[in-house]
């Protein structure tokens, strides 16, 4: 078996679990490669030498072939990550060193008996669904996907925007706000959620259009089905609008016609066998605690 370590950041309160990790799998024999500004890192603090295998690019993904990603930090690590992923198939594992974490729901200190459920074939895999954005000009480069949300905002300015949009060629509403979210299963418990879009159980694989901060009191999120084409077309006072894609971003104008999609893969988280979305929602949102009786 083989995996490949995925971060950013090496933070001096999370060596211990980095070489926890690193421990269990020599333990496990298991093979790894590392990102390669992380590898740096920590060959730097002497966690591995300098031998270690290093992959930067999607394409060095494919010809190592590895079994598994494994992202240390938050949520955001495991976003950046499918810049190497991609449509690879590979399933990614998210082992959370960061705050809430709802896709990194693995928490450190559970990471040699995580690596040793893996090591046994003891997780499973499940799909998530991917956005698509398709425009009449150039935007994102090659990689126009989101596993989270899809945004269109506000920019340089305090007024409000129009969002003309339209389900399937069909007109839904203009929407008067400070922008608005498009945002997959998995997202719903993103941005979407803390702009009271409604959380979604991620095998649904519905999406969700939900205003940020709308004008009128009485719009609502709306739930969408997989197979919607959601189109927007955007005005206001300002020239430039602001455009993202999970953690990346695009400065787009009014002239920019965008359309929203469920891309053409997935996904693949795993997670160790017991770990469940259910579960992990009560546990990062507090679900039916009361600190009166503690």
């Amino acid at each position: 078996m083989k995996f490949f370590i995925y971060s950013k950041l090496l933070k001096d309160a999370d060596k211990q679990y980095v070489q926890d990790l690193l421990d269990v799998m020599d333990e496990q024999k298991i093979q790894y490669a590392v990102y390669g500004t992380y590898a740096d890192q920590l060959i730097s603090h002497g966690l591995v030498s300098e031998e270690v295998e290093v992959i930067n690019t999607y394409e060095e993904l494919i010809r190592n072939k590895p079994d598994l990603v494994m992202t240390l930090g938050g949520d955001g690590t495991i976003l950046s990550a499918i810049d190497i992923v991609r449509d690879s198939g590979v399933p990614i594992m998210g082992v959370n060193l960061g705050r809430l974490g709802f896709l990194s729901s693995i928490e450190k200190i559970k990471i040699k008996e995580v690596v040793e459920a893996v090591a046994t074939g003891e997780y499973y895999i499940e799909p998530r669904t991917m956005l698509k954005l398709n425009c009449n000009m150039p935007l994102f480069d090659s990689l126009p996907y989101a596993l989270n949300d899809f945004t269109l905002h506000k920019r340089d300015t305090s007024s409000m925007v129009t969002i003309h949009t339209y389900v399937n060629d069909k007109f839904l509403n203009s929407y008067w706000a400070d922008g608005i979210v498009v945002s997959t299963a998995t997202g719903s418990t993103g941005y979407s959620l803390s702009c009271g879009g409604p959380i979604i159980f991620p095998t649904s694989q519905n999406l969700v259009v939900t205003p940020v901060a709308p004008h009128n009191l009485n719009v609502r999120p709306i739930v969408l089905s997989k197979d919607s084409k959601i189109s927007f077309e955007i005005e206001g006072r300002s020239e430039n609008f602001l455009c993202t894609l999970d953690s990346r971003y695009e400065t787009i104008t009014s002239e920019h016609l965008i359309t929203i999609e469920k891309a053409d893969f997935s996904i693949n988280l795993a997670h160790p066998k017991g770990v469940t979305f259910m579960k992990t929602i009560r546990g990062k949102l507090m679900w039916g605690l009361d600190k009166r009786n503690h």
